[in-house]
């Protein structure tokens, strides 16, 4: 059976991802194809052609196109959540009531209009729900054999907002969802957006500015009511709607003017100061509190059972929560979907319907998902571009590579398929020695432009993980931190944060053999089995596509060197 997934339905992160006989193919998100970052309020009509090209399928041959938004009936207890908790804005409450699947219809007619623009005239239009999708995308990728825990942490799709359940024998089972307003990803957001940054972008700024802080400093817990198992939102401060939404410059926010009376003016400006790395830090202890405590009531007793968990959803993106998960009680392996986000949906939904129709849903083996470029096209993107590269063939990309990191230089590493995800995996990353003092500062300052305490990640060869992160859970996907070694810290100082910890990457050859031998061969240079790792792309853009981006995005930049396949580009 061939199925092609597609997302968008939740107004940002369009994706795209096809299935033939339970096999994936391919999966790609629309912004590296368009280069507008989240594609919002778009449907992935770019990164549908990838897909089906990819698989080299032919638009009358897919049998189902998966989507991961559904309708929700009224006797569900979603819609008059909704409306009980949103009595505040009558206008919503009874939209939910009356006319709750209003959102499903519009989008369901924006998926037919893809389909008829694909020429997918044979397939059969199936919705998923948005949370059984984010389910799906992790538990049926995992591997897991064993009865296993399933855990989705989100902003909202329909109207849930938390997933808690399992999954046995290819079937997902619920247990507990939580409704809008009631979400710990929504909560989180808000307070992104208080902090300064973009919700849906900036979460990650906040989770990487919280170890700065001190979470005793200030008490955020108002901010929720939390019994145990149940919580809800306070929205008189946070996760509001309507009127009682903050305004400034004609644009409303998703926390009140009480919030901002409470803690202080909104932060603005890319300067770490007070008080608000502390509520970073207070915000982000409050998720992991009520995150674990959700996940032991509603899914410990199969934790202890097998060990085993499968977890997705936008906040399974949250690496110190998802460390702190791994140090649970009972916890053998946690599974992170790498594609954790709404961007993941396309994936989950195609799953879903496969392991319905009978597919065996094969593990996911990497996420090297997107396209790859011939060293002949790097070349033909090098003599079209008008800023008139330097460039020239190399004998070995892995060997000339080292040798420029071991030179202490940043470097532009654009090679095989595109990852799929936020994640840059060594296909489409900027790269440095993490053993040269500085060099992290350098690629901020003159390369990313983004804030100076975010943290870079290591990529690590795999028979040195144990002993630099004290462990051997898996970790292909920088979904973790850990605790770095102490031996350890002094050698690579330039991807240890400031709470000692690291978001790391664990490389093994069958997945990236070029992207390991390069790493090999700068260990035989400075000692160190770990490259720095960043995604390929400057502040505020999708990361890079195609060859033309590489260059586009290496003239835009102080970078002096980029390899793509067997070609190196300089200007010096």
């Amino acid at each position: 059976m061939i199925i092609l997934g597609i997302s968008g339905a939740v107004g940002h992160d369009a994706s795209a991802a096809i299935l033939v006989d339970g096999k994936l193919i391919a999966a790609a998100e629309e912004e590296r194809f368009i280069r507008d970052k989240h594609a919002k309020n778009l449907f992935p009509i770019e990164a549908a052609k990838y897909c089906l090209k990819q698989a080299g399928v032919r638009p009358d041959q897919v049998d189902v196109v998966a989507f991961p938004y559904a309708e929700i009936p009224l006797s569900s207890p979603a819609r008059w959540h909704y409306a009980m908790r949103h009595w505040y804005a009558p206008d919503r409450a009874l939209d939910a009531i009356f006319n709750g699947n209003r959102r499903f219809r519009r989008n369901k007619h924006k998926a037919l209009d893809l389909m008829k623009e694909l020429g997918l005239n044979n397939a059969r239009f199936m919705p998923v729900e948005h949370h059984l999708a984010h389910a799906s995308s992790a538990y049926h990728l995992s591997g897991f054999k064993e009865k296993t825990a399933i855990v989705g942490i989100d902003g909202k799709g329909e109207y849930a907002t938390t997933f808690f359940g399992y999954g046995e024998n290819g079937v997902i089972h619920k247990i507990k969802e939580f409704y809008d307003p009631d979400s710990l990803g929504g909560l989180y957001g808000a307070i992104t957006e208080y902090l300064g940054f973009e919700m849906l972008d900036g979460e990650f700024k906040v989770m990487g500015m919280a170890p700065y802080g001190d979470p005793k400093k200030y008490d955020l817990w108002p901010l929720i009511d939390f019994n145990g198992q149940d919580f809800r939102v306070n929205t008189k401060l946070a996760n509001v709607v309507g009127l009682r939404r903050y305004k400034k410059n004609g644009k409303g926010y998703y926390f009140s003017q009480k919030l901002v009376d409470w803690l202080g003016p909104k932060r603005d400006g890319d300067e770490i100061d007070h008080p608000y790395i502390h509520y970073a830090a207070s915000v982000q202890e409050l998720l992991e509190v009520v995150a674990l405590k959700l996940i032991d009531y509603y899914v410990g007793d199969i934790i202890k059972e097998t060990g085993r968990i499968a977890m997705a959803g936008g906040v399974a993106l949250n690496v110190k929560l998802n460390q702190r998960i791994i140090a649970m009680p009972g916890v053998k392996e946690l599974f992170v979907q790498p594609a954790s986000g709404d961007a993941g949906t396309a994936l989950g939904a195609a799953t879903y319907i496969a392991a319905q129709f009978g597919d065996t849903v094969e593990p996911m083996k990497h996420a090297y998902l997107g396209p790859a470029y011939t060293s002949g096209e790097c070349i033909a993107a090098c003599e079209a571009h008008p800023s008139k590269p330097k460039w020239q063939k190399i004998e070995d990309a892995s060997i000339k590579g080292a040798e420029l990191l071991a030179a202490g230089n940043p470097l532009a590493w654009f090679q095989g398929r595109m990852e799929f995800g936020p994640r840059s995996l060594g296909c489409r990353s900027i790269l440095g020695d993490p053993s040269h003092p500085g060099v992290a500062d350098r690629i901020n300052a003159q390369i990313k432009y983004r804030e100076r305490w975010r943290p870079f990640c290591p990529s690590m060869l795999d028979r040195a993980a144990a002993d630099i992160l004290g462990t051997d859970h898996p970790a292909p996907y920088m979904t973790f931190t850990f605790d770095v070694a102490e031996h350890w810290k002094a050698r690579i100082p330039e991807v240890v944060h400031e709470d000692g910890t690291a978001r790391a990457q664990v490389v093994t050859m069958d997945t990236n053999p070029r992207y390991y031998r390069l790493i090999e061969e700068l260990e035989k240079r400075r000692g160190i089995p770990v490259v720095l790792n960043t995604s390929l792309n400057r502040r505020g853009e999708p990361m890079i596509c195609s060859p033309t981006d590489a260059l586009n995005m290496f003239f835009g930049s102080d970078l002096e060197y980029l390899i793509m396949e067997d070609v190196l580009v300089s200007k010096v």
